[in-house]
């Protein structure tokens, strides 16, 4: 089984991707939660090209990536799971939880120390939040995150079906939350007690830092209400609120190649809430 979870796993990860691509994609055309300014058009085309660039940057320095890191905690003895005697879908439930709240401490982390927030910010400089923005990180952050996911995994010793139920739930609940998607307001306060809802994230792609510094969960909402990072609402409400961050707010700023060298630029004159023009 772990081996044919090996050879699979880049299919059945981009088989749920693109189902879940689709599926939001759809569900944003059918119950748009917010109008847009700006186009998809305009923005999709970098974003989308973004995650292929990614795609491409883990495959090349990491072949197999975090699932093959837990093959070889596994075969090694690596990790503290591998040292205790656990049922095995125990081990499974467990390396899911520690994964998730590892990402959480991470993407904190990436918040907080400058010269790593400047790889992060191309993830918030979005002008728009829609299913795309869950793909728009800069290749050397996802090499990074990469490289933190694989020592998280073997110093755990997370089992290879943990670590492929961890990487589709992340992608699936990531593009999720992202999502330009209406819920009925009842639904979003229950559900957002197990997982991410859009209201909540898109909390986090304000353009005020003190709600941007909040609901770093991507999957999991528990770690936000444990650890005091938690924000219900955006101080001017969902319809209102402005998404992005203050220095990069012209449409030109949405161009792959000003997305690729963004964080080698300093901040640029913007107008705060107004999109500048070309």
């Amino acid at each position: 089984m772990t081996e044919s979870l090996l050879a699979n796993e880049p299919w059945i990860r981009g088989g749920f991707f693109l189902f879940v691509l689709f599926a939001i994609a759809l569900w944003e055309v059918s119950a748009q939660r917010r109008p847009q300014e700006i186009g998809r058009l305009t923005r999709w085309p970098a974003n989308l090209m973004i995650v292929v660039l990614d795609t491409l940057a883990v495959r090349v320095l990491f072949p197999v990536a975090a699932v093959g890191a837990a093959l070889m905690a596994s075969e090694n003895g690596w990790g503290l799971l591998n040292l205790l005697a656990l049922p095995g879908w125990l081990s499974v439930m467990l390396a899911v939880l520690v994964l998730d709240a590892a990402i959480y401490f991470q993407h904190r982390v990436f918040h907080a120390v400058p010269w790593l927030w400047r790889l992060h910010r191309m993830h918030h400089a979005d002008l728009e939040f829609d299913v795309t923005t869950a793909l728009r990180f800069h290749p050397v952050e996802i090499v990074l995150s990469m490289v933190i996911k694989m020592v998280v995994v073997v110093l755990l010793g997370a089992p290879v079906l943990a670590v492929v139920i961890f990487e589709v739930l992340l992608n699936a609940t990531a593009m999720f939350n992202h999502g330009n998607v209406r819920l009925p307001l009842w639904l979003d306060r229950w559900l957002r007690l197990i997982v991410v809802t859009p209201d909540m994230h898109r909390v986090h792609h304000s353009v005020i830092r003190r709600e941007t510094d909040s609901n770093f969960g991507f999957n999991l909402p528990w770690w936000d209400r444990l650890f005091g990072t938690y924000r219900d609402q955006p101080e001017k409400g969902h319809l209102d609120m402005t998404i992005g961050i203050e220095d990069f707010r012209t449409r030109r700023d949405l161009r792959l190649d000003q997305m690729l060298i963004q964080p080698l630029r300093h901040s640029v004159l913007s107008s705060g809430s107004k999109v500048m023009p070309d």
